[in-house]
Formats: structure tokens, C-alpha cells, sequence
């Protein structure tokens, strides 16, 4: 029976929106101490599914020396972090997330492990789990050493890894970290400093064989269980099944996606005209994968700065900014992914050392503001669910169609979002401060249509203006390609979801 959820959950049709957390740095106890497991299960589940969110993804709790490296340099891939207690705390973690109908993702680090001498490095006093040459066993960027994809006992050690976190501890799929770093031997090399393969390409032969084989192995032992990459290349196939030549992941995070929106999102608005294709391109290859939109903790560290920070305008403009942004990407093809903070509106970027300044919720003077952040994610997530048209051809051509693409000079997009069954939802962004009013946009069939989501609400913290509780009446005037049109008021700096009343 948890086999059938675990596939419903997980599946291409199904509607999937993940948080992103660091345990560490979630929620802090007395004297900033970590929370335990036990109160992590009490407090995180409960949160995630009032916020609607279908699945929680760990960063690394694999056993790690440095808290800085957020978990991210393993020296235990068969140990759970002592940081929370006792490693049987982790199970009722997983459980309580499971009660309250949510997946788990873990981040798992097979690309890499740290030099230190009590960890794998030099294991046997030479180089038994890394590669010997250090042009091909030292990784530049993080000053850590790469395991040997050649030999077989690496290999083996490392696909009976990722079968442990799913079988012992219950979890219900794995985020594979830096798949780029794995696939090209000359990742992140000047010229020299590395070694071809066998036959003279800078294809890393035996982890692409690795990637593939977990893949496999994972979906034959622990059927619903899913794996999804971070990989940042233009590597074909990384969704494809390894029979048909590709690596076998369920899913893609969508970085391209992520780097244009956020550039689209920092410039003022008075200059998006000239970046409208930022916004758009990300169709062109939507559908080549089956893709993840990921606002990770990689955006929000090492001087980023915090969602919220990168939003320009005053302050009002800002808050709104986000907002609209966050209904482009619910609105937008490909499941998702956001780290935690960002549901807070959070202005300072996240710190590994403290928690999340939950404090902002309570301010009577700011945190009104924040709180409709909060509001707008958990709408947003209950919409996206609720509507197989934002979900069910997330990663089909077939469930999406631009009404109005080419509107440069008023930042406006306009597009449909389709379900197998026919029915649309017609999503509009404005992204510029100037409300449109009397904007008439095409829509399919006969119906009229009602605003569902208006990220411009005043429940959120919005000015209000929209389209009101009352049905829009299409009227036969052709445009955009349909038969019938409407015409809408689309409020500024926002993004407004209809559907046929």
C-alpha cells in the first residue's frame, strides 16, 4: 500500500512541491542549540503540511565534521548526524512526516568526500576510496578528494549507500549533489590539470556507469522511491531511462530556469522590457526533462543575499516583487522546490549557525507583511494541488500555451496552463508597478472566468486591485488566437490565476 503512495506522490502527473530544509538551521532551541529529532518530528511535519507542501528535502544528515559545509562533506554515508540525537530519532522523524502525508527527499554526496585523515581519505594508508592522481581524485572548487568511480568496490560501497537511506530510515528518494562535477573529468580544470578518458573524452565513463546503476537499483528495490539531480549542464538525457541511453533520474533541478528568472526579478522594473526573454526562454526547453524549479540555499548564501533582498524597489515593491515571482514560478511548468526562509520573506540571507528569524511573523509594525508571504505560499500550494492543469503535464508540451508572450513594453506575460482532461487555467504577470487596466487577452471555450489567486491581495500585503469576486464574461471578440476574449485588470508587480467560473 505505501508502495502505491509513494508512486502517486512522486509520479510525472502528480503535483509536487517540496521545502527545502536545513535541520540546523530550521528552528533553534534555548542557548541556540540544535533541536533534537523528536522535536524536529513535533514541529517541521505539522508546518510543512499546513503550508501545503507535498515533501520535505533534508540537506545532508550523513554524519559531517564541519557544520559549514551544511553537510555537504560526508565522512559517514552510512551514519546518521549524532548533532540530533539519537540515530533512531531520524525513523520517527520520517514517520511523522509520512503521517502527515508528506514525502522525504534526502541529499545524498556521492561526488565527493573530505581529506580528512579520519574519514575515508588514505584509508589503508593510500588511495583505496579516492583516485590516485589527483587530476583526477582532488576536487579544486571545495579542497576535497573524489571517490574512484573506476573500481568496483567503490562503486559498490556507494550504491549500497543510497539503498540504505531509502530501506533502513524509510525515505523516499535521493537528491544526488553536484551531478556535473561527476560527469565531466575537466569540471571546474584548466588545461592539463586533468585526464581524458579511455577514449580521449572528458566524459567521465565509470560515474555516468555509477549514476546509471543506482538509478536502477533503486527503482527496482524500493519501487516509488525517486532520485532527482542537481546538475547544471546541458547533459541530454539526465531524465531519460539508462535503457534508452540516458541516466535514469526522475527528476532535473531546472538551474537555467532559476539563473534567468532571478536576473529577470533583480532588474528594475523600468528596464525589464529590455530581459522579457528571460522570463520566456525556459519554455523553449521545458519540457526536454522532467524538471524540478528549485529556489535553493545555494541562492541565499555567500553574499546573495535572501530572496526577498534580491527584489528591487522600495520596500513595498520588494514584498510585492516576491510575491508576483512566486506565482510565476507556482503557475510555471516543472514541480517545486523552495528553501526554507523563503516562505517567511525573509531579508537577511540564511546562516547555518542560527535559525530562521521567525520573529518577523510577530512584528506588529512589519510583520503583517510577512506573514502574507507565508499566506500566498500555502494558497499557492493548495491551488497548484487542487488543479491538475498547473500539475497533472508539468512536464508535457500539451499542458501549456502562451496567450501573450510578446508584450515587452508592459512586462506582461500571459499563458495557459492545460490538464489531459481540457480544462485551462489562465495565468497573467505584471511585472511592472503600472496596474493594466482593460487588458483583453484570448481565452479557450465559452465560459467566464474567475480569479482565483491574485498575489496583489491584500491579504498578502497587496494594494487590492484585481478582478474582483465576480465572474468575468468572455465575449466573442477574437484575440490571441481564441474566438472569445476577456478583459482583465492586471494589478502591479503581481501575477493573478483564473479559471473557467
Amino acid at each position: 500500500m505505501y508502495t502505491r503512495q509513494r508512486r502517486r506522490r512522486t509520479a510525472p502527473s502528480a503535483p509536487v512541491s517540496i521545502y527545502e530544509v536545513h535541520l540546523g538551521s530550521w528552528r533553534r532551541g534555548p542557548d541556540n542549540r540544535f533541536l533534537s529529532w523528536d522535536e524536529l518530528a513535533e514541529q517541521l511535519p505539522a508546518y510543512a503540511a499546513e503550508l501545503g507542501f507535498t515533501h520535505v528535502e533534508l540537506l545532508p544528515i550523513a554524519e559531517h565534521p564541519f557544520d559549514g559545509s551544511w553537510g555537504y562533506q560526508v565522512t559517514g554515508m552510512f551514519a546518521p548526524t549524532r548533532r540530533f540525537g539519537d540515530p533512531a530519532g531520524l525513523a520517527r522523524l520520517v514517520a511523522a512526516c509520512h503521517a502527515r502525508g508528506l514525502g522525504v527527499i534526502l541529499d545524498w554526496v556521492p561526488a565527493h568526500f573530505p581529506a580528512d585523515d579520519f574519514g575515508l581519505a588514505s584509508f589503508d594508508g593510500g588511495p583505496l576510496y579516492e583516485y590516485a592522481d589527483p587530476r583526477e581524485g582532488f576536487h579544486q572548487d571545495w579542497n576535497t578528494l573524489i571517490f574512484n568511480f573506476g573500481r568496483a568496490e567503490v562503486c559498490d560501497f556507494l550504491v549500497a549507500s543510497a539503498l540504505y537511506w531509502i530501506e533502513r530510515w524509510g525515505v523516499d528518494g535521493l537528491r544526488v549533489d553536484a551531478v556535473a562535477s561527476m560527469l565531466y573529468r575537466d569540471y571546474s580544470r584548466a588545461e592539463g590539470q586533468w585526464l581524458p578518458n579511455v577514449h580521449g573524452g572528458r566524459e567521465n565513463l565509470e560515474a555516468i556507469a555509477l549514476l546509471r546503476r543506482v538509478n536502477q537499483l533503486i527503482h527496482a528495490e524500493a519501487p516509488g522511491a525517486v532520485t532527482m539531480a542537481e546538475e547544471s549542464t546541458a547533459w541530454p538525457g539526465v531524465t531519460r531511462p539508462s535503457t534508452d541511453g540516458g541516466l535514469g533520474f526522475d527528476y532535473k533541478w531546472n538551474l537555467g530556469w532559476m539563473h534567468d528568472s532571478l536576473a529577470y526579478m533583480r532588474q528594475d522594473p523600468i528596464h525589464r522590457k529590455h530581459h522579457h526573454d528571460q522570463l520566456m526562454f525556459s519554455i523553449v526547453y521545458a519540457f526536454d526533462e522532467r524538471f524540478v524549479l528549485p529556489l535553493s540555499h545555494d541562492e541565499v548564501v555567500h553574499g546573495k543575499g535572501s530572496l526577498l533582498g534580491k527584489m528591487p524597489g522600495d520596500r513595498w515593491q520588494q514584498f510585492a516583487n516576491l510575491r508576483a515571482y512566486f506565482g510565476f514560478m507556482w503557475a510555471h511548468p516543472g514541480k517545486k522546490l523552495l528553501f526554507m526562509g523563503g516562505e517567511l520573506g525573509q531579508r537577511r540571507e540564511w546562516n547555518h549557525d542560527r535559525g530562521l528569524d521567525w520573529d518577523l511573523l510577530e512584528s506588529d509594525s512589519e510583520g503583517a507583511e510577512h506573514r502574507g508571504v507565508q499566506l500566498l505560499i500555502r494558497d499557492l500550494n493548495r491551488l497548484y494541488c487542487s488543479r491538475p492543469a498547473l500539475h497533472e503535464l508539468d512536464c508535457a508540451a500539451e499542458g501549456f500555451e502562451w496567450v501573450v508572450s510578446d508584450d515587452y513594453d508592459q512586462s506582461v506575460l500571459v499563458f495557459l496552463r492545460k490538464d489531459s482532461a481540457g480544462a485551462s487555467v489562465l495565468v497573467a504577470c505584471n511585472f511592472t508597478p503600472v496596474p493594466r487596466h482593460d487588458y483583453r487577452v484570448g481565452v479557450p471555450g465559452s465560459s467566464a472566468w474567475i480569479e482565483r489567486l491574485n498575489s496583489d491581495d491584500s491579504r498578502y500585503g497587496g494594494s487590492g486591485i484585481g478582478n474582483g469576486p465576480g465572474e468575468l464574461v468572455s465575449e466573442a471578440i477574437p484575440t490571441h488566437g481564441h474566438a472569445r476574449s476577456i478583459v482583465l485588470t492586471l494589478p502591479p508587480l503581481a501575477t493573478i490565476i483564473l479559471e473557467p467560473s
